[in-house]
């Protein structure tokens, strides 16, 4: 039976629009000594000191509780900090991930003690989590992970490989999805999360380095290494529906439509305030895309507010998002035409160099076009 999705407008209250102002305020003194290739890498920049200090201004984890070092605002005024930081290009990385969804993810299934001891160190950007999911040889299939805990006298044994681990050179914890039981006859049973610790022995982080020449790739290798029982995040077995929970916060937010919005700015600027024809109806159709998506995506941001879990929601906002992105260096390319060059004076031509080497990734980064269209087709009772 079809069953359709609901994407409700939202209005941003006026405490939000207050926060706006605040926060662009603060960025515009913070990045003001950032280069425009590093403000063009958008939220792949990694930048402990500057996540310091956002951490200090209150906005990481800003709607946890606050005995977890959250200031118990909403999820509509955390968007706004999201949506400034990604439009001034601010390198937000190094706690992107732990703000995101590893911290709403302990907050949501984890202990108490997993609680007390490292959201406080999240919010204040001192704590960095990769995400440990997908495995060489299964893309976006995550119901074929191969990583095996398996359980000894105090905790588990891990053996197995995680791929495309972002930053996990720089980063203090991984949650990681493996197989901890029988998977059953719809592949999901067996399956659990566990909180890793990397500074343990048992694990080799190896680069890869992407066709752009950057490291923010890495291979994870786990060769018997030992997880203690009280490191299990919710119920063991209970690994997939978790997943997809920590998934509808991947997906939805405005990353995935905003990792190119400096390269917009800079075709804007480049342009200048007397377009022509031709270049007045690309833009406009450009911002109205965009426009259209920042509804999608603050729409589900108003049902994480109203504590729904919008995973359908959140993959049609990825996989039309990546659509938009993928599209915007072409789109400056055939009103600017120029060859991109990373090291060229020329701001626009930088932040083209840079989003034209990363685009390739964007439609497969939290998903796959594939793997998206089938969780949505699901969803909406159409298989």
């Amino acid at each position: 039976m079809f069953q359709g999705l609901t994407f409700d407008p939202v209005e941003l209250p006026p405490a939000a629009e207050a926060l706006r102002r605040e926060v662009r305020e603060f960025l515009r003194g913070a990045l003001a000594e950032l280069p425009p290739e590093q403000r063009a890498e958008s939220w792949t920049g990694f930048n402990p000191e500057f996540s310091r200090k956002i951490g200090a201004q209150g906005w990481i984890g800003m709607v946890w509780p606050k005995r977890y070092g959250g200031q118990e605002r909403s999820s509509l005024e955390r968007y706004v900090v999201l949506e400034e930081c990604l439009a001034a290009g601010a390198p937000v990385s190094a706690h992107w991930v732990a703000d995101r969804q590893s911290g709403p993810l302990l907050l949501r299934y984890g202990t108490e003690a997993q609680r007390t001891a490292i959201l406080p160190r999240i919010a204040r950007g001192e704590c960095y989590f990769c995400i440990g999911m997908s495995e060489p040889d299964s893309g976006s299939d995550l119901a074929s992970i191969r990583t095996k805990a398996v359980a000894t006298d105090g905790g588990f044994i891990v053996n197995g490989t995680k791929v495309w681990t972002s930053h996990a050179h720089h980063c203090d914890y991984m949650i990681l999805f493996c197989r901890t039981g029988e998977p059953g006859a719809d592949r999901h049973g067996g399956v659990s999360q566990l909180l890793i610790d990397l500074q343990q022995p048992g694990i080799k982080v190896r680069p890869i380095i992407n066709l752009a020449g950057d490291h923010h790739f890495n291979e994870v290798v786990f060769q018997d290494h030992f997880v203690p029982e009280g490191n299990v995040i919710g119920a063991l077995g209970d690994g997939w529906r978790q997943l997809m929970n920590e998934l509808a916060y991947e997906r939805s937010g405005p990353e995935r439509f905003l990792s190119s919005f400096v390269l917009v700015t800079e075709l804007v600027r480049k342009i200048g305030p007397h377009p022509s024809e031709r270049e007045a109806i690309v833009l406009g159709r450009l911002i109205a895309h965009l426009n259209t998506l920042r509804g999608l995506s603050l729409s589900v941001a108003g049902m994480l507010q109203a504590g729904r879990m919008p995973d359908v929601e959140a993959a049609v906002v990825k996989d039309v998002g990546t659509l938009c992105e993928q599209e915007v260096p072409e789109i400056a390319r055939s009103l600017v035409p120029c060859e991109p060059d990373p090291a060229s004076p020329d701001p626009f031509v930088v932040s083209l160099a840079r989003v034209m080497s990363h685009a390739p990734s964007f439609s497969l980064r939290g998903g796959t076009r594939e793997i998206l269209r089938n969780l949505i087709a699901r969803g909406l009772g159409l298989r």
